[in-house]
């Protein structure tokens, strides 16, 4: 499973309960370890406040604490086994902290995180979540380990049934991994037609670049944007101008846009928009402005080692 699942796992709590208040308020800010300094002692003093459980189970997900985190998500399944969600995040810290061992301690994992997903998905036939889980684990593992990519189309069915966009993003994703592109790429340009989000022209621009087929993935981006005005699109296309030497006047003016424009909710720091103009600008051979923006990059994220990588190259022009 891949990183971004981490908040699929682990939504922030809105309870109305004033003891949850103060927990509540830290998890918002991102403040992960004072909730779990808040909450260690109330699960602690009411070790059967299924609630409580789950706010500590979180707080330590946020932080990747996934040994924590699995043992108050296996207290959630014992007290209440026939809560779906439960075996979901249950299962999710398991294959998180499988992702962070070694292939063969990870099959330690495998057996548990495998029942926990099919557990949560025959509780709740709705529960869309477990099943994009279950999507990507028989796809990921190994025949040998019982990895499936019939059983992956089974559950991208039973998503398409809840969700035409998540069923055919998941048919993408089983497509492009099966190296399949063009079943993929129709597969996501039908969850552009459903749904027509960020996520879904994403997934296509995405599959694009895996493709190497950067001027695809500007056009996409394009129609993305012309349709959504979003100014982390912005960044997307100057950041495949940037990679890929193509566009470069226009990959330019996107990164002079997103900088002027910039927010927090675009996600991407502006050192980032910075370093990618400097690779732009070393591509137009402009060795001054390459300095000047790569400078911008490593006085705004100093421990980003590509910044300084790309700064070596631009001195050697």
């Amino acid at each position: 499973m891949n990183k971004y699942f981490i908040f699929l796992l682990f939504p922030i709590w809105g309870f109305s309960q004033t003891s949850y208040q103060e927990i509540e308020q830290f998890l918002e800010q991102k403040n992960y370890v004072k909730a779990e300094q808040l909450a260690t002692p109330f699960v602690a003093n009411n070790p059967t406040d299924l609630k409580a459980i789950e706010i500590l189970g979180d707080t330590y997900g946020y932080q990747e604490k996934w040994d924590e985190a699995i043992e108050q998500y296996k207290k959630l399944v014992s007290l209440k086994p026939n809560v779906a969600n439960y075996h979901y995040k249950y299962g999710g810290a398991l294959g998180m902290k499988a992702l962070s061992v070694n292939k063969l301690s990870a099959l330690v994992y495998l057996s548990d995180l495998k029942e926990s997903f099919l557990t949560a998905a025959r509780l709740d036939p709705n529960h869309i979540e477990a099943r994009w889980a279950l999507v990507e684990l028989y796809m990921q593992l190994p025949v040998i380990v019982g990895g499936s990519m019939n059983t992956s189309l089974k559950y991208a069915e039973e998503l398409e049934q809840l969700s035409k966009v998540d069923g055919y993003l998941a048919k993408g994703y089983i497509y492009e991994y099966d190296n399949e592109p063009e079943l993929a790429e129709l597969y996501y340009k039908k969850a552009i037609l459903v749904g027509g989000s960020l996520t879904c022209y994403t997934k296509l621009s995405e599959f694009y670049e895996k493709q190497d087929q950067p001027e695809k993935a500007i056009t996409n981006i394009e129609e993305a944007q012309e349709k959504l005005q979003r100014n982390a699109l912005h960044y997307q296309l100057g950041k495949v101008s940037a990679e890929y030497n193509v566009q470069l006047s226009k990959g330019e003016a996107c990164l002079k846009s997103y900088i002027k424009n910039y927010s927090p909710e675009d996600g991407v720091p502006v050192a980032w928009a910075n370093y990618r103009l400097a690779q732009i600008y070393r591509h137009k051979d402009n060795k001054v402005q390459a300095l000047h923006y790569i400078n911008l990059a490593i006085d705004g994220l100093p421990e980003i080692e590509v910044f300084n990588e790309e700064r070596k190259i631009i001195l050697a022009l």
